[in-house]
């Protein structure tokens, strides 16, 4: 065992390296003796070319095996390469082992990737699956869905027919109904004419039996009618014919007395007539200085009953100052710098009686058509008056007079009439496409007459939301047109503004009310309102003031907080909202009415 440790003198003989000794040592992979010569797998005690014995010696104990395995022991014991020998088979062990071990983790990592293959394969199936299913309850809805509606068409067919089976039965019973009543109306009709003649023909007979044997009485009686009669008449007219002769007689005999008749007879004439016609001129005056048309609403000019009424408001509308046109009134800046232009060109022609031009103002309702109007009426020393277009159509046959006795009563106007049409589009509608009845026709015909040329009385202001409806000829007398829109942002915060301190502020300065306002920076409230109420206009925003107040009064302390502020505001704006819905569904209407009535065959 020196050689294993490295011991001893160097042999010569020794293999040349581990490979050597162990090809020498170890025996052929085929089982041969390389000793010996001979087929492969031949051993003692058989042939090799005998199949069985083959197939026996491979079940066989190989000594030999034993003996090379002992030899070649014995040549690795004197080897100096022992060592080297017995660490290599130990590292070749050692690797078999950790190969070994790889080649199982790499199986374990094949099994572990076939397991998650295969759960990906079942994700994948199962995906799939669910999508099969979500197409096939897809298809499931939609034929569903398209039973459902067939299903449900059928029902309104099949209601539909049921009505219209029910509709027929009803109308056959309404027929056979009606048929009945007439036939019965006409048999009773008969029977109430053959009763009625026989009534009368019973009455006739009656009557002149009567009359055959009260003959003779009735004759007497006549006779003696008449005899009463003529003696009545020849009585009375001999009496005035002596009157009359006798009066006759004295008044031919006097002269005096036939001119004192004559000059009586001929004054009372003269007076009957000088009254009946001075009464109809003076009531013709009074009603033109001091009556009222009906179709004037309002009017500053001074009557007797409005003088009577507000003795001190017309008093002061006299002596007044006129004063700025568009004072208390918000609108845009390029707006109010027009309407001041008009203002000044009205209080100019005014002064210098020259013609009046005829104005239009159009746009939303609220925005401040009729205030300004009465204003510049009463700020350029005109009076004014408001008529309104809604009460020309009722009147009728009327209209026309009516009509005329308003421009007859402007024309009597010595300070000049400013007379305002609100809602002009009532009745001065076009004529050409318009349906408007006779009446109506006659009256703007009236009115196209009285407004044919300029005037130096009066001067025509037309308000209208609706200016496209007007007839062609009104638009011909209209020289000036003006438009009001709703107020934008600085305007509506300077009504805002304009309107808390009217209505809240002043009257909580007063010690006398009881509205009090909650500690809030008023200003910023004011714009944010403001900001808010978009799209209302003027009069929405005035009523904003006066609900405001009303709940100061409302309240049980009589404070105003912000909270009941913010609460008015979105009522505010919630009831414009539904306005507007409403307007829109009343075009929709108005549109498809028209197109009805455009499309239906003359």
């Amino acid at each position: 065992m020196d050689w294993i440790f490295g011991v001893g003198n160097k042999n010569k003989n020794d293999p040349k390296n581990i490979s050597q000794l162990l090809g020498a040592a170890l025996p052929p992979p085929d089982g041969t003796d390389p000793n010996k010569s001979g087929v492969p797998g031949a051993g003692p005690g058989g042939s090799g070319g005998n199949a069985g014995s083959g197939a026996q010696t491979a079940y066989r104990f190989d000594s030999t095996a034993l003996e090379r395995a002992a030899a070649a022991a014995k040549e690795l014991e004197k080897s100096k390469y022992a060592t080297q020998a017995f660490e290599t088979i130990m590292a070749q062990e050692v690797t078999k082992r950790k190969e070994l071990e790889l080649q199982g983790k790499a199986i374990e990592a094949q099994i572990e990737d076939s397991k998650s293959q295969q759960i990906r394969q079942q994700h994948e199936e199962r995906r799939k699956t669910l999508k099969e299913e979500e197409k096939i309850q897809e298809r499931k809805s939609h034929l569903e869905d398209r039973l459902a509606r067939q299903r449900h068409d059928d029902q309104l067919m099949q209601s539909r027919k049921s009505q219209e089976e029910l509709l027929r039965l009803q109308e056959e019973s309404v027929a056979k109904q009606e048929q009945m009543r007439k036939a019965s109306m006409e048999y009773e009709a008969e029977l109430r004419h053959k009763n009625e003649m026989a009534r009368i023909e019973a009455e006739l007979k009656g009557k002149a039996k009567i009359d055959r044997e009260n003959r003779d009485l009735n004759l007497e009686m006549m006779r003696e009618k008449a005899k009463e009669s003529r003696e009545t008449v020849l009585e009375a007219i001999k009496t005035a014919g002596s009157v009359v002769g006798s009066a006759t007689n004295a008044l031919l005999t006097d002269r005096n007395k036939l001119y004192a008749a004559a000059t009586g007879i001929t004054v009372a004439a003269a007076g009957i007539y000088v009254a009946k016609n001075s009464v109809g001129v003076a009531a013709r005056f009074i009603e033109a200085r001091l009556g009222k048309p009906s179709l004037v609403r309002e009017t500053s000019r001074f009557t007797a009953v409005g003088f009577l009424r507000n003795p001190i408001k017309t008093t002061k509308m006299f002596i007044g100052k006129p004063k700025d046109p568009l004072e208390g009134i918000v609108l845009k800046p390029t707006l109010e710098e027009r309407l001041r232009d008009v203002a000044i060109v009205t209080k100019h022609t005014k002064k210098n009686k020259g013609f009046y031009r005829n104005i239009l103002f159009y746009g939303p309702p609220g925005t401040g058509k009729t205030m300004f109007a009465k204003s510049l009426a009463l700020n350029s020393g005109m009076d004014y008056a408001i008529m309104t277009g809604g009460d020309v159509t009722p009147m009728g046959r009327d209209g026309v007079t009516a009509m005329h006795k308003v421009f007859n009563w402007a024309n009597s106007s010595r300070r000049g009439l400013l007379l305002f049409v609100d809602e002009a589009d009532a009745f001065l509608r076009k004529r050409s496409t318009e349906q408007i009845s006779e009446d109506l026709r006659a009256t703007l015909n009236a009115f196209l007459y009285r407004t044919g040329e300029q005037s130096k009385k009066f001067m025509l202001v037309l308000a209208s939301n609706q200016p496209e409806q007007f007839d062609w000829a009104i638009n011909d007398r209209i020289d000036e047109m003006v438009e009001f829109d709703v107020p934008s942002l600085p305007e509506r915060e300077r009504m805002v503004r304009h309107y808390f301190d009217k209505f809240v502020l002043e009257p909580s300065f007063d010690s006398k009310s009881r509205i009090k306002v909650e500690e809030l920076d008023y200003g910023e409230k004011c714009t944010e309102i403001a900001r808010r109420t978009e799209g209302l206009s003027g009069r929405e925003i005035s009523k904003l003031g006066v609900a405001w107040q009303a709940c100061a009064y409302a309240a049980e302390d009589g404070v105003l907080t912000e909270k009941m502020i913010d609460e008015r505001v979105a009522d505010a704006i919630a009831g414009h909202a539904k306005k507007v819905i409403w307007e829109t569904d009343q075009h929709a209407v108005s549109y498809k009415s028209a197109a009805a009535a455009a499309s239906t065959p003359v």
